[in-house]
């Protein structure tokens, strides 16, 4: 059974089966406008029965006394002044759930306006959350759970016509690339090798009409990728360099030229911290440190699916950071692709090592935007906790479009400084640059050492994805999230429409 609910915006009759289920306010009376007409009275009887306030999770249901739509519910969404993103999403998921509970398996779901459920944006954010919302990664369980009965989603939005519809179908597609890029950061490290990931990105490729490059050892030491060799070395699993292409127009008549765009994404498949070993606990969730990478791999397979007309590459560099006779040490200085060199002083600062040899790779084409994705340092999650990425870039041009993507598709951006201090404080004693800069400001010296690998490309970002990319911890629903998929989409889009 496919993982991803089938959303789509509903028409003036409703599929047969299933109920029918109207969100409403806390102290608001419901909004009947994209009901269909049978509908509005039975709705309006059961927000006047005794008790019902529509506080948030409240529940009302009745039979409707039709064959076509057997039930009619209405569920709490709270005050609507305390509504936001998060809760929207949580609200949705929560929803589905209930349905699936209820043994639903075609639901109608009507949202009251509210700027959160207007527009185009408004419908690919309900649509998007609620196609994830039955996730689950069980490829490896003896007995999986049994397949949720809810099948089927059909939107009904006040307001709503053919670009909402068009905005849901194109969000199954994010979603769908959301998916990817959590089954590929949710996959075991002893499974989820540096050549595993670059095999999968070759068949993905060959199945999306991507062009494909894969550098393996003998290349990456040809072309002077020490960054990679350095943090890979330690590894019976050998690092690899992936280059994805999608040649959006290729062959039409456009008139101008396509925006070009450099996508790279941190792919370190388990980091043991190298020789600068992590504490044991949490350890495991280090297989998540490959999530910049499997970010950018559902970003390339979305982008193809809704062909998007622009020239997109995607950088992956892809290391194992282990201990071994092999590894990289602590005073060691490598050699990055561009020629500038590092002294290691930690070897568990490593993913900023391995983007070096990308970005530089990646600069070197000259595109008009590089956009980087990487769990790159704990000090992002003391910052912005787990709810949103830290965002630095030196162009005001790029803040601006990726923060209000961020805002529009309903995932969180805060710009981050880039001040120059940050850059000078890691000047390297022996050698060109160190690779830490002491304790204080970790996430901005991060950056910083990364602003070195970019060539003359001014229109850059980092995007520390740390504390949103995967959920950790010891209970709950433990594992990745797809953050930035949806982000990214919506400001491609814009570059589209300039």
């Amino acid at each position: 059974m496919d993982r991803i609910l089938d959303v789509t915006l509903a028409t003036s009759e409703l599929p047969r089966g299933g109920l029918l289920l109207v969100g409403v306010c806390e102290g608001e009376a419901p909004d009947i406008t994209a009901l269909p007409e049978w509908a509005a009275p039975l709705v309006q009887s059961l927000a006047e029965r005794p008790g019902w306030k529509g506080r948030e999770g409240q529940w009302a249901e009745a039979d409707s006394g039709r064959e076509d739509v057997a039930h009619v519910a209405l569920r709490g969404l709270g005050k609507r002044d305390a509504l936001h993103v998060r809760k929207l999403a949580k609200w949705l998921s929560e929803t589905a759930s209930v349905a699936s509970l209820h043994g639903v398996g075609t639901l109608a779901l009507a949202l009251p306006a509210h700027e959160l459920t207007t527009g185009e944006s408004g419908a690919a954010y309900a649509a998007r959350n609620l196609a994830l919302s039955r996730y689950r990664y069980d490829e490896y369980q003896a007995r999986p759970e049994e397949p949720d009965s809810l099948v089927s989603v059909h939107l009904l939005l006040a307001g709503a016509g053919e670009a909402e519809a068009r905005a849901v179908a194109d969000a199954m597609e994010v979603a769908r690339g959301a998916m990817t890029t959590r089954d590929l950061a949710n996959a075991p490290p002893n499974v989820a090798t540096p050549e595993w990931m670059a095999e999968h990105a070759s068949r993905m490729a060959e199945e999306l009409g991507l062009e494909v490059e894969v550098l393996v050892t003998e290349d990456l030491e040809r072309l002077g990728m020490g960054g990679i060799l350095a943090v890979g070395g330690g590894s019976k699993n050998p690092p690899r360099l992936v280059r994805l292409g999608w040649r959006g127009g290729a062959g039409s008549s456009e008139p101008t030229p396509m925006p070009r765009v450099a996508l790279v994404g941190k792919g370190v498949t388990f980091d043991t911290g190298g020789i600068s070993i992590k504490p044991a606990k949490d350890m495991d969730e280090m297989k998540w440190d490959k999530s910049g990478a499997c970010t950018v791999l559902g970003l390339m397979q979305a982008i193809a699916r809704l062909k998007l007309p622009l020239h997109v590459d995607a950088y992956l560099p892809l290391a194992e950071n282990m201990p071994g006779g092999g590894s990289y040490r602590p005073g060691d200085i490598v050699r990055a692709h561009n020629g500038k060199t590092i002294e290691v002083l930690n070897t568990d600062a490593e993913g900023r090592i391995i983007l070096a040899d990308a970005l530089s790779w990646a600069a070197e084409s000259k595109p008009d935007y590089i956009v980087e994705y990487s769990t790159l340092t704990g000090a992002c999650v003391v910052a912005l906790g787990s709810t949103g990425a830290g965002l630095y870039t030196p162009s005001d041009e790029l803040a601006t479009g990726l923060l209000r993507a961020a805002d529009e598709a309903g995932e969180r951006l805060w710009r981050m400084p880039l001040w120059p201090e940050f850059k000078e404080a890691l000047k390297g004693s022996h050698a060109d640059l160190r690779n830490v800069a002491g304790r204080w400001g970790g996430a901005n010296t991060a950056a910083a050492f990364l602003s070195h690998f970019v060539g003359d490309v001014q229109r850059w970002a980092h995007l520390d994805i740390a504390g949103p990319a995967y959920i950790g911890g010891e209970e709950g629903d433990r594992g990745a999230t797809g953050f930035g998929v949806a982000l990214t989409i919506q400001w491609l889009r814009s570059l589209q429409a300039s």
